[in-house]
């Protein structure tokens, strides 16, 4: 099968990584081509948005759209997720040989705030911040209107991501912590999730998020203890708002809570390589021991 995966940033990266051996493999994206030539993938310089520049990517058989807004605001979110998205189905959709299936990576954020109870695919979805009502609708697109255009579209819902360069251990380690739910999901287990999907008619919607949501304070005093290094400053959410200092988004993201199932992402066959924390953190917390000696 040849694979184009739209966007070879933190995750596609590692996608394309775990595809090279069994699959041709094309990697998109806007600069650093290098990167996803060491992957052994064929890089391709183009950027989703732009109809032309996508003339460049060969026919495949399976598409991922992987493609990242860079951490701006919800205007290019807008751009890249809504925009970005239906530009791509359509450039690929309309050719003799279209792809197959489509898998977009979306977020667990559209869910809302549950007030920390359990959410699964079942549950509506209630984004609170424009970035995840972007989000939203992105989904329908890679849904609704990927079917309209002949494409078998699934989302893959990721968690928090962490894992190699995203650890940040001095946010749980020096403190204060402020309290809420972690839902987390390992780079590895994002990226053989989305390798998993791909494989056969699935679900339109999957949670890629590991076994055991936590709160954030038992997550940060295990992280101490694992360390060895006291336990952090805990603060609770009424006291971290009343600082007074954050922004409209940011505290609509601490007033968030929730737990996400992922029991139908084991339904659908997928093992865990990190199936908690504690698994995914391991190689972390011994990198810290070792240069703590």
């Amino acid at each position: 099968m040849r694979i184009g995966i739209l966007g070879c940033g933190y995750v596609g990266l590692e996608l394309a990584r775990r595809l090279t051996s069994a699959h041709e493999v094309v990697g998109v994206r806007r600069s650093n081509l290098s990167a996803v030539e060491e992957t052994g993938a064929t890089a391709i310089e183009a950027d989703v948005t732009d109809a032309a520049s996508l003339a460049a990517v060969p026919d495949v058989d399976w598409l991922v759209f992987a493609a990242s807004s860079g951490g701006r605001g919800a205007d290019a979110a807008r751009e890249v997720y809504v925009d970005g998205l239906e530009t791509a189905i359509d450039a690929f959709a309309g050719r003799e040989s279209p792809p197959e299936r489509l898998v977009y990576t979306s977020s667990t954020g559209v869910y809302g705030d549950h007030d920390g109870g359990w959410v699964d695919e079942t549950t509506a979805i209630d984004p609170t911040t424009e970035k995840t009502t972007v989000l939203a609708e992105a989904e329908r697109i890679a849904t609704e209107y990927a079917a309209e255009r002949g494409i078998d579209g699934t989302v893959a819902r990721f968690a928090g991501l962490y894992g190699p360069d995203r650890y940040r251990l001095d946010r749980y380690l020096d403190g204060p912590v402020t309290a809420g739910y972690l839902n987390m999901v390992h780079r590895d287990d994002a990226a053989g999730a989305v390798a998993h999907l791909l494989g056969g008619v699935e679900p339109s919607v999957v949670n890629v998020v590991d076994d055991e949501p936590v709160s954030k304070h038992a997550f940060a005093d295990w992280l101490a203890d694992e360390c060895g290094v006291d336990r952090p400053d805990k603060r609770t959410k009424r006291e971290r708002l009343a600082a007074g200092d954050l922004s409209e988004p940011a505290e609509r993201r601490i007033l968030t809570s929730k737990r996400v199932s992922n029991d139908r992402l084991h339904e659908v066959g997928y093992e865990l390589t990190a199936p908690t924390y504690r698994e995914g953190y391991r190689a972390a917390v011994e990198a810290y021991r070792r240069e703590s000696a």
